[in-house]
């Protein structure tokens, strides 16, 4: 059993950065690819960037959603269990609750699967 706990949200003006970190326990961490998620006041949850399991693969691969591409940056610290969203030039239409997300596929992240989820944490960008 996968256990994922989010940190970093908060407040941010528009045009800021924040950085996301999520923590993983209770698995090998490189066997699994990592998503974030996020879900927006009154919207469905999307998928916001996925990074795949290094267990195979020397190199990582990467995967976002069109709305974040050049402003935010999905990685993985395998020594430390921790994947990193990185968002910049952070806009309103970013405000929502984020989600990690840990799975064992390795390609079309950005459809595919997620077995174990954390809680979220609250991304707020003021206008």
């Amino acid at each position: 059993q996968v256990q994922l706990v989010e940190s970093g949200g908060g407040l941010v003006q528009a045009g800021g950065s924040l950085r996301l970190s999520c923590a993983a326990s209770g698995g090998t961490f490189r066997r699994y690819s990592m998503a974030w998620f996020r879900q927006g006041p009154g919207k469905e949850r999307e998928f916001v960037a996925a990074i795949r399991r290094s267990d195979v693969w020397s190199g990582s691969s990467t995967y976002y959603a069109d709305s974040v591409k050049g402003r935010f940056t999905i990685s993985r610290d395998n020594a430390k269990n921790t994947v990193y969203l990185q968002m910049n030039s952070l806009k309103p239409d970013d405000t929502a609750v984020y989600f990690c997300a840990a799975g064992i596929a390795y390609s079309d992240l950005s459809n595919a699967e997620y077995e174990y989820w954390g809680q979220g944490t609250q991304v707020t960008v003021s206008s």
